[in-house]
Parts: structure tokens; sequence; C-alpha cells
């Protein structure tokens, strides 16, 4: 059944609803929902609660806040990879559609910039519309690289746009803004080496941290044990951590030693980061001061991923990597559970997410598994929608009782229909 909409109030967000996804990988960034009671199958007529055709193609993930869907998406160039057309043709969408009937209300279109790179395979291989949007009371804000931040309200009246940089790089961006109290906070590292922090009414620069070098990673802000809010920044060698407020350096850390795009997550006070060609994880306890290699990193180990992001879950962390390599490692020692190849040999680029006692695991062009929660890897279902061939690059957003998920062609709403609940 769908749960009725409750207002809360948190303290980095403002006013959210107890079913939002208002940001990418949820409101913590840990892409967890172990209260969810999603579908364990579905198919394109077995809880399929609707779907709709979305204008043009994008790796974007949905995030969801009161009762609206906001997605990403370019149009106009670079969607065949044989025949791109026309760079001049490139548009950049925010698009905005009903949760309930996935109805689109609203399409907000942004001239893309000059400064786009042409579209190669490597690049249209997931687009130019990476970023997720994040939401507030106030509208909804979106990230598109070269092209910059941008912020709707939520009729769909653009507001305020802002410039982070015109350096590009081979994948193209992929980074999502995030919030805190009055900030948009947006890691530019490919565009211009920054991070950034926007004032979210009027767009202006309120601060920037310089050097962040090889990052396709979205920032993450946590609570220490003593309490204390920190901006968590990886990238190429660092971790930092940062007062949310300023960007003023609280600690830092020896990294992870090559390009970083998994996410941090944490939980309890305790940082978790991925990254890397040769894949390297590592944890760290927040609340240090200066440099806490030696005294704030508490495990490191060879394993991990080049792309997707893990969830943490009692006391573990999972994860699908990009090869397709299921992961279970227990969060307190850094020591490998299991790692079990998954049943398909595509790629994964979606990140990992976890409903009721169950994850599923987003493949791009074989489906959605669902993988059972524990120490042995238990495949549960194998989920296909046969009449959509386009790539699933996105991770989903878990919504009350349903799943949320895009592909180049459509987004969909899974949900118990009236003859499974």
């Amino acid at each position: 059944m769908f749960r009725p909409t409750i207002f809360l109030l948190v303290g980095s967000l403002g006013f959210v609803h107890a079913a939002d996804w208002p940001r990418f990988r949820g409101d913590d960034g840990n892409a967890s929902d172990p209260s969810a009671d999603v579908p364990l199958e579905w198919n394109e007529s077995q809880n399929m609660l609707w779907a709709t055709e979305i204008p043009g193609n994008g790796a974007s993930s949905p995030i969801v806040y009161a009762d609206r869907v906001y997605l990403t998406s370019f149009t106009g160039y670079g969607i065949d990879q044989d025949q791109p057309g026309n760079r001049a043709d490139l548009k950049l969408h925010v698009l905005c559609f009903d949760l309930t009937s996935g109805k689109q209300l609203w399409d907000g279109v942004i001239e893309a910039s000059p400064d786009e790179q042409a579209a190669s395979r490597r690049v249209t291989d997931h687009g130019y519309a990476s970023g997720s949007c994040v939401c507030d009371e106030a509208g909804v804000y979106s990230y598109f690289g070269v092209s910059g931040v941008v912020a709707f309200d939520h009729e769909g009246n653009k507001l305020w746009q802002a410039d982070t940089g015109s350096n590009t790089a081979g994948f193209g961006s992929a980074a999502s803004p995030i919030l805190y109290q009055n900030l948009v906070i947006v890691n530019a590292s490919i565009e211009s080496d920054t991070v950034f922090a926007f004032n979210r009414q009027t767009g202006k620069e309120v601060w920037r941290l310089e050097d962040v070098q090889k990052s396709w990673t979205t920032p993450l802000v946590s609570t220490s044990a003593d309490g204390r809010d920190e901006l968590i920044v990886s990238y190429k060698e660092h971790l930092r951590g940062l007062d949310p407020l300023t960007g003023k350096e609280l600690w830092h850390c020896v990294g992870i030693q090559d390009y970083v795009v998994p996410c941090v997550v944490a939980n309890d006070g305790i940082a978790y980061v991925l990254g890397g060609r040769k894949n390297q994880a590592m944890a760290i306890r927040l609340g240090g001061s200066g440099d806490v290699t030696k005294t704030h990193k508490l495990w490191e180990a060879n394993v991990g991923a080049n792309v997707t992001s893990p969830v943490y879950h009692e006391g573990k962390l999972y994860w699908a990597s990009d090869r397709g390599i299921a992961n279970c490692m227990d969060a307190s020692t850094g020591k490998t559970v299991y790692q079990q190849r998954m049943d398909t040999k595509e790629r994964v680029y979606a990140s990992t997410v976890l409903a009721g006692d169950r994850m599923y695991l987003t493949t791009r062009e074989n489906g959605i598994f669902a993988v059972a929660i524990g120490p042995e890897y238990k495949q549960l279902a194998h989920n296909i929608i046969a009449n959509d061939d386009s790539l699933f690059n996105a991770t989903p957003a878990i919504v009350g009782d349903r799943l949320l998920t895009r592909s180049n062609r459509k987004l969909y709403c899974i949900g118990k229909t009236a003859t499974d609940k």
C-alpha cells in the first residue's frame, strides 16, 4: 500500500516528506530504505504502475519531492553514436512528472554551453545529463557540467544559473548537487578542479575549494560522533573533511590513489570510501583535525569499485562493481564476506539500492537483479522489461513502496498492483 505523505523537519534540507527521495541516492546518500515493500518481481505488465516516455537520453537518477518526480535528459545531439548530429542543436532538460500518474507536468529547457564536448562514443555512452537533481521547498537544482548549475521553482520557472568552469574530460560530467542549510554544493572537479557552494536563493557563490582533481563523485555531508557536520570530499589521492558552511578544512587524509567516481557513504560517524581502477576501499572515523591518516583511518583494502557506490546496512557494505561482481564487506574490518559474479555479462553503471530485506542491482542491458541481504549471495529474481532495449545507466529511487527507474527511453514506476498485494 502507498504510504501517506508526512511532513518532517530535517536540519540540513528544510521541509521534506517521509516518502521523499530528494537527492541522488536518497536523503542521507546511502540509497537505502529498510522499511520499503517494493515488489520482488516485475515486467512490462506485472507490478508496473506506469511507464512514461522521456524526451531524449540521460543517465541521471529520478528523485522525488512532494509527489513529483524530477529527472534530467538531453536532446538534439549525441543520441545516436554513429550519427550524433550538430552540437549546436544540443538541449538540456529538467523534467517534472506526477508521481501518481507519471504524467509529465513541465519541461525546463536549457541551452547547452558551446563548451560542451563533442559526441564521442565514450561521451554518448552516458550522455550530457548524468547529474541527478536535488530538491527543497523552494525548487529543484540541477547540474549539467560545463553548462552549469540551474535552479527552477516547482512550477518550472527558471530562477538562476551559475557557471562552474569550462573544462571537459573523456567521460563527461557526473557529480550531482547536494543541499546544506542555505547552500547548493557542487563538485566541479572535472570542469574547474573546484568544489563550489552557492546561495540557494540567488545562485551567488559563497565559497570554493580548489585543486580538487580527478573526481566525478557527489560529496556527502555527515555527522561525527561528537555532533559536528562535515562535508566529505573524495578525489585523487585525497579525502577531506570540510566545514560545509564555510568550506574551511577540518581534516585531511590520504585517499584513493586514482580517480574517484563512487560516492562516500557514512554511518555512526564513520565514512566508507571506494574508488580507483585497481579498486580500493577504506574507512575513516569522522571528527578529526589536521592530518588524520594515521589516527582516524580504520582500515584499507584492495577491493572496491571503479564506478558504482556501496550501501551500508547492519555492519556490512554491499555493492555491485561495474564489472558485474556483487560484493559484501564487513564494514568494521574491511574483510571481504563474499564476491560473486552476477548472472550477467553486462557492465553495471548504476549503484545498488536497498529496499526492505533485499537489494536491487541494475545492469545496463540485462535488467535488475533482486538479491537477498546477508552473508551469502542469493539471487531472488531477475526482472527484465522486454519492450525496452535501451540503456539503463541510472540508479533507481525508492519512494514508499515504489521503485522508480529510468532508461534512455522511459521512466518506470514499479509497485504492487491490486492483484499482487
